[in-house]
């Protein structure tokens, strides 16, 4: 009697889909569109708003052809296939696969305007590249340069000193860091700069060298890396930095170079030392009124064109006076100065000229500052110490996800217009810019290894999930999941959440899964992403470790979507 009730009541509920199904036809031809989807279902649950449907079933790029492709290549069933049905065993394979992935796929390459100028874009930089650790004992060693090559870095810094038989060495001068020749540094770079990415590789070179060992690094960069090294001069008559595209598979020599008119083989310019002999000197400079200065030779002044190293004074006289091929390097207290202060005048300066900032000198640990809060100011080259794992640097990784990884990120146009205004710290709406609202669903995981040194806890977690914005400060926020109870192999967490985002092409997701459990590092695993590279839909998310590598079959299962404020729909540039 069961059976028959059940089947009856199936009978029942399909009859009422096929009637319900040709109500909403409107030419009888068997399908339905995506308004007449929409228009169904409101007409069945008055509760539901157009934008809530949306959010559930649109999506872009979807054809017969699409769909049967997916079917092919999922399915397992020779049978399946032929008839071109998905079974569940399909299914799971597809949601788990690349085509379902929270990344989007189109970013995979460059895919962004590379014909602006250099000033125009973020462009992944790293700080004192050689050191594999700390700042005061750790070594010093190539495979530095060629990780840092590897992951996409295209500013990348050479502190170089006197050497014994007159071979320039590169380490942290004034410490207890191991030494590496100047030569097999340059060497790795010819061999690796432009294996990851084809777009030019800037050598933020600091020169503490006699003027013999100053002529020996400029005999190897020539004789080695040959036509790669830029050596065109600047012309005096333009305003604005040549682009990346110009500049394709070139090294250009971040440095100091001599005064226009000075003819002798020799001159001499201040000090360009990051350290903390630097802010020494600085600091007496201010007593003095005179900086150190030390000799340079005319070979190594020549190889510098595009990125001639200046000191900041001030945004006014730098709008006065720097040339467009200068640029400035500034310690990060002394740029979060400036951002804090004057974030208008920040940006404005940050359209024509390159900045680079680096890390404190007090670091000594190699830890890094966040990089965000000098991009929110349109800082080029934030650099970092590549070797530190952990939030900033997971968030330098989301940044340069982006266009292909090439290590170049077009700035909003807000940070490139010469009309435009922005200031990082306005809790305002841009000018120019919808605010968008992000949907995200977090529904469950799969596989979640322990924290690190967390073998003697026991054999299972207890994870939650955050998911966190960074952007400008209107932007940032944090949410998290509630906890599932010692599960870590498939959690469900089926938790929604709202971001409102102003400047959607300056901010980044970042999903982290950790163990309430666990006194300690309780880090799990983590994703961070460009908002603006988020695909809607169901995703899964495959999630990293600590040291940035992705974690085998550890997942994250999300449903995205994305709105415009006013709840009207899905915003232009976003697809479902």
């Amino acid at each position: 009697m069961e059976l028959v009730a059940l089947e009856d009541s199936l009978t029942t509920g399909c009859t009422w889909l096929e009637e319900v199904f040709h109500t909403g036809e409107v030419d009888d031809s068997g399908n339905l569109t995506d308004l007449e989807v929409v228009k169904l279902m409101k007409k069945l649950n008055t509760g539901l708003t157009t934008v809530k449907i949306q959010q559930k079933l649109k999506m872009t790029k979807v054809t017969k052809d699409k769909c049967l492709e997916i079917m092919d290549k999922f399915e397992p069933s020779k049978e399946g296939r032929k008839l071109g049905q998905l079974g569940i065993d399909g299914f799971t394979a597809y949601l788990l696969s690349d085509e379902c992935d929270a990344f989007d796929k189109e970013d995979d390459c460059v895919c962004e305007d590379m014909t602006q100028p250099l000033s125009h874009y973020f462009i992944a930089s790293s700080h004192n590249t050689y050191l594999l650790e700390d700042q005061l004992r750790g070594p010093s060693s190539v495979e530095g340069y060629i990780r840092a090559l590897q992951r996409g870095c295209r500013c990348i810094d050479l502190d170089c000193w006197d050497g014994p038989n007159d071979q320039p060495i590169i380490y942290h001068g004034r410490t207890l860091t191991s030494k590496i020749s100047f030569k097999s540094v340059i060497e790795a770079i010819n061999e690796h700069a432009f294996v990851t990415s084809d777009y030019p590789v800037i050598l933020s070179l600091e020169s503490h060298c006699s003027l013999k060992q100053q002529q020996a690094m400029t005999h190897y960069m020539k004789t080695i890396l040959k036509d790669k090294l830029h050596l065109v001069e600047a012309e005096e008559n333009k305003t604005f930095l040549p682009s990346p595209e110009t500049l394709r598979k070139k090294i250009i020599v971040k440095g100091k170079k001599l005064a226009l008119g000075v003819k002798e083989l020799e001159g001499y310019v201040t000090e360009e030392d990051e350290s903390a002999d630097m802010e020494r000197s600085r600091r007496n400079a201010k007593r003095t009124g005179e900086p150190k200065k030390y000799k340079l030779s005319r070979d190594l002044s020549d190889i510098v064109s595009y990125c001639r190293s200046v000191r900041f004074k001030d945004f006014q006289s730098s709008q006065q006076r720097q040339r467009y091929y200068e640029m400035c390097s500034l310690s990060e207290s002394s740029a979060l100065k400036l951002a804090n202060a004057s974030p208008e005048e920040f940006v404005n300066h940050n359209k024509r000229f390159l900045s680079r900032i680096y890390p404190n000198s007090m670091r000594v640990d190699s830890s890094n500052y966040n990089p965000q809060d000098l991009w929110n100011c349109g800082c080029q080259l934030v650099a970092l110490n590549y070797q530190t794992s952990g939030l900033m640097m997971d968030l330098n990784d989301g940044r340069f996800l982006q266009n292909g990884g090439c290590g170049y990120v077009l700035k909003p146009a807000v940070m490139r217009d010469e009309m435009a205004y922005f200031s990082a710290n306005t809790r305002d709406l841009i000018p120019g810019v919808s605010p968008l609202i992000l949907h995200i669903k977090v529904i469950s995981g799969q596989r979640f290894p322990k924290p690190k040194g967390s073998g003697a806890k026991g054999d299972t977690i207890d994870p939650y999930v955050t998911v966190e914005i960074f952007g400008i400060p209107a932007d940032c926020a944090e949410e998290r999941t509630k906890t599932v109870q010692h599960n870590g192999y498939n959690p469900l967490f089926d938790e929604s959440f709202e971001f409102q985002v102003n400047l959607p092409e300056l901010a980044l997701v970042r999903f982290a899964v950790l163990d309430d459990d666990y006194i300690g590092d309780e880090f799990i695993s983590q994703y961070t992403i460009p908002f603006e590279c988020l695909q809607t839909g169901y995703r899964h998310i495959r999630l990293k470790s600590n040291t940035g590598d992705v974690i085998p079959n550890c997942t994250l299962f999300v449903h995205i979507a994305v709105t415009n404020k006013r709840g009207g729909g899905v915003s232009a540039n976003i697809s479902y």
